[in-house]
């Protein structure tokens, strides 16, 4: 294998959004470094199951809001 090609692996700790950190190998920073997460799985709404994806449905649902009300075929 050809030495200088492949990045720097090191330990680096990661601090989610409620406190808990843990560690992992990564390229980013530099060794010992703390990444603070803005949004990971205990915020995000596709890991949380957001509100407004619910209320208002899906893509058809949107598609027939806003375009229900015009038909296509001759009167």
């Amino acid at each position: 294998m050809k030495t200088g090609t492949h990045p720097d692996y090191h330990m680096i700790n990661v601090e989610m959004t409620d406190g808990t950190t843990f560690q992992t190998r990564s390229t980013w920073g530099k060794e010992g470094d703390t990444l603070h997460l803005d949004i990971d799985p205990l915020t995000h709404p596709a890991w949380t199951g957001g509100t407004r994806q619910l209320q208002e449905g899906g893509r058809v649902a949107r598609f027939n809001k806003r375009f229900g009300g015009l038909s296509l075929g001759k009167k």
